[in-house]
């Protein structure tokens, strides 16, 4: 186990740094001057010049990418040995730490995704094995039904419609907005059942794709894993039927899903971005799209690195967690 996760984590710090390179190799090559944005059009060049300085953007692209590095190290070795904070830079465009704007926009982005990962998951559980268990019958057909809605509808499409009629018409749920779980703001919702009642639309809205697909696999690998070999050998041998579907069918027809679960919410940090901005919630979708507009080169940078890690962690614990639900897997 722990050279398995040993050999992980040199493969993601070879990850990590083949993103980094890739994302600052692309935004150099961007026709776009910082300095000119952080001074204004009324400067002259002169000062535009001095201004790259010093932002270090006048320097080669491996000077300012080693300084990067060096900024996310958390150790230093100028002038001695000693732990520091890794830091981020900070923006072009308002000169405000890096590591704050994030700090500020990930828990959002992170309540969005999380919430809605475990709603997908008790949307699609019961229904998907249920489907399975009563195939062809009215409730089977309803859910592919769902599952056919779920699929082909947009996020932003979907998120208008619930904003309507359950904001907006009904009155049941806030039309947008976001509440703060911990610190109370003046003149501002904030509590946690203010967070909660704020991300009920924004997580049905983001589980509504997720769970349709994930009925259709679990449905079809519960069908698949019920005419397996070693589950007509237990029935035969007359083990109780909860033991059947708890221990052989639900246990082996789940292990794709566990998977598939890692990965989907490290995609839906991407995805994240259109039910932001149908809800108006300054997660880090939000962040990235102010900051492409503005060509901010440090907080898109930055947004990358911090997606990038948490990526990388997601996926490790699902492989961790896959081998531990599995035994058959060798991790040596």
């Amino acid at each position: 186990m722990i050279r398995y996760v040993i050999r992980r984590l040199i493969w993601a710090c070879v990850l990590f740094l083949a993103v980094t390179v890739i994302s600052f190799i692309l935004f150099f090559l961007i026709p776009a001057n910082p300095a000119q944005l952080v001074c204004g059009r009324a400067c002259n060049p002169e000062t535009i010049k001095r201004v790259a300085h010093y932002l270090g953007t006048d320097r080669p692209v491996y000077v300012q990418y080693g300084k990067f590095l060096g900024r996310l190290m958390p150790i230093s070795f100028t002038g001695g040995f000693h732990f520091k904070e890794p830091s981020l830079g900070h923006s072009f465009v308002s000169r405000t730490s890096v590591n704050y704007i994030i700090g500020q926009a990930a828990p959002i982005t992170a309540s969005l995704v999380l919430g809605g990962a475990v709603l997908w998951m008790l949307i699609a559980l019961p229904v998907g094995i249920l489907s399975a268990l009563r195939p062809r019958s009215l409730l089977d057909r309803t859910s592919m039904t769902f599952v056919l809605i779920g699929i082909s509808a947009h996020p932003i499409w979907l998120g208008l419609i619930f904003s309507y009629f359950f904001g907006y018409k009904w009155h049941i749920t806030p039309i947008a907005g976001y509440a703060n779980f911990f610190t109370p703001m003046i003149g501002q919702p904030s509590g946690p059942w203010q967070w909660f009642y704020h991300l009920i639309l924004p997580w049905f809205t983001f589980a509504a794709l997720f769970s349709a697909l994930y009925v259709r696999m679990i449905r079809a690998n519960v069908l698949d894993t019920m005419n397996e070999d070693y589950v007509r050998t237990a029935r035969a041998k007359g083990a109780p039927e909860r033991t059947v579907m708890i221990s052989h069918i639900l246990r082996n027809a789940l292990l794709p899903v566990v998977t598939m679960l890692g990965m989907d919410i490290a995609v839906a940090l991407g995805g994240a971005v259109f039910t932001e901005s149908v809800y108006s919630l300054p997660g880090l979708g939000r962040i990235s799209i102010n900051a492409l507009n503005n060509f901010d080169y440090s907080v898109i940078t930055g947004t990358i690195v911090f997606a990038t890690t948490a990526i990388i962690l997601i996926n490790l614990v699902v492989d961790l967690l896959y081998a531990w639900i599995d035994p058959r897997i060798r991790l040596a």
